[in-house]
């Protein structure tokens, strides 16, 4: 069964289409800082057509033309950058995330921030304001933290998280501080939400389920786990290529998702893996289909003359 929705989510698409209309208006080198999104194969197609991807802004030489991923990156970032042509490919829900880094450290509080350390996105957000913020990833973590404020804290959290694990870190944290701030708008995003959902509503139906993403995707790896504390065998897979068909033994129905980053052409290889051995009946979940959409990074826009 294909689960509905999968892929691409409208971040995901945005970037990747700011890379390759840098490159078609303005022709290679157009350098990228870290991976645009987090797929292989996304990165290599863009590498092939002459994007330079690049673990640090100081690679860049001095007027290039430099596109930041759609991970968002921090105003650190941004001062090292100067001298470069920039586009920012940031995920609009990313800077969301940003936005209320720099409010409520506006208003001297505390910033609890739920994700996961090392995370690019999580790098961006706390260097927004690296005095007010503490990374919890876990429940124990929730129950050690202590803000430098405790009567004056709010919490954010990273885009791609899980709903189970962030919902139960909340609760303690509401618990050890009753007044605690969020959001005013859920930071996990749409497309996160929608594609645990999903797996979740399949999960009595299927025997095993296949995620299609690469290994760093955070949120391909938390399809994997939302089938897996449910006890439906999972396994992440960048492409067919790393299918393993021991798997399969003794399952009749198989899930196949993929995470937000992952193109819709991988997913088509796994089918055409599954029909040259013979599977003929191949079901797609019910769902709605996501109508958000982002307008292109603005230096596109006004390139382009368009504002």
């Amino acid at each position: 069964m294909l689960v509905a929705p999968r892929g691409y989510c409208a971040g995901v698409g945005r970037a990747v289409a700011a890379v390759e209309v840098a490159l078609d208006r303005w022709g290679p080198p157009i350098f990228v800082r870290k991976q645009i999104v987090h797929n292989g194969h996304v990165v290599r197609d863009l590498e092939s057509r002459g994007a330079i991807f690049v673990e640090s802004e100081e690679e860049v030489p001095l007027g290039a033309r430099l596109v930041f991923s759609a991970h968002g990156v921090s105003p650190a970032v941004r001062e090292r950058a100067r001298g470069r042509t920039t586009i920012d490919a940031t995920c609009p829900l990313v800077a969301k995330v940003h936005a209320e880094a720099r409010h409520y450290a506006a208003r001297g509080y505390s910033i609890v921030l739920v994700g996961h350390a090392g995370h690019e996105e999580v790098e961006g957000t706390m260097g927004e304001a690296p005095d007010h913020v503490v990374l919890v990833e876990t429940v124990e973590d929730a129950e050690r933290v202590q803000p430098p404020r405790p009567d004056r804290v709010a919490y954010l959290t990273q885009t791609t998280l899980s709903l189970d694990d962030t919902a139960a870190v909340v609760e303690v944290l509401r618990r050890r501080f009753p007044t605690i701030e969020a959001p005013r708008r859920e930071d996990i995003c749409y497309a996160t939400t929608n594609r645990q959902q999903a797996v979740k509503a399949i999960l009595g139906e299927i025997d095993l389920l296949l995620v299609i993403g690469s290994p760093n995707s955070s949120n391909s790896n938390r399809l994997v786990e939302v089938a897996r504390s449910r006890d439906i065998p999972a396994y992440l897979i960048d492409d067919e290529s790393e299918i393993d068909e021991t798997w399969l033994s003794g399952v009749a129905s198989v899930g196949v998702t993929a995470g937000a980053s992952a193109p819709e052409s991988l997913v088509d290889r796994v089918v055409s893996w599954f029909r040259r051995r013979g599977v003929d009946e191949i079901d797609t979940q019910d769902a709605d289909a996501e109508t958000v959409s982002f307008r292109e990074p603005v230096e596109l826009r006004r390139s382009s003359g368009v504002s």
